[in-house]
């Protein structure tokens, strides 16, 4: 008993979004700004650790070098921390204008299709998001080992 000694932390990044087509306030950047000073009031559960807070640009080009700049800022930390890496869980906050209720996503689909052109003025239709990965209709299976990906979608009605 006692042998297994201390479980790996857990770290978690959060993202949210700027404002978007004509919403001055995204309730996404609201929760997002204020969830450190929230969570140093309230502490987190032992074994926990906020790892980033970072607000995206609402447009599709836009977001994602700042994305890929959190992602690797994560991995360059966790690999200089060799003794005990533990797990890292991505929580991507967005808004569904048309949702009742909070909605986990389960799959992630590397497509772009904009009802209305993002904050940069892109409209993009049925367009990959990362062409590298290939076109919108191939299918890839990716198996998370060290990496879990959540993407929470807030209900929010006009």
């Amino acid at each position: 008993m006692g042998s297994e000694g201390v479980p790996p932390a857990i770290t978690i990044h959060v993202t949210g979004f700027k404002k978007f087509h004509g919403v001055s306030e995204n309730p996404t950047e609201i929760i997002v700004c204020n969830l450190k000073e929230y969570l140093n009031k309230k502490g987190l559960p032992k074994g926990l650790i906020l790892g980033s807070c970072s607000i995206l640009e609402t447009a599709g080009q836009g977001a994602l070098v700042p994305l890929y700049q959190t992602l690797q800022s994560a991995i360059s930390s966790k690999e200089s921390e060799s003794s005990n890496p533990g797990r890292v869980i991505w929580v991507h906050f967005g808004v569904n204008s048309g949702a009742t209720r909070f909605a986990i996503e389960h799959q992630a689909v590397n497509e772009a299709t904009f009802r209305c052109p993002d904050e940069m003025g892109w409209k993009p239709q049925k367009v990959p998001i990362i062409p590298a990965d290939g076109g919108i209709s191939r299918i890839r299976e990716v198996k998370w080992v060290k990496y879990y990906c959540i993407t929470i979608f807030i209900g929010f009605m006009f």
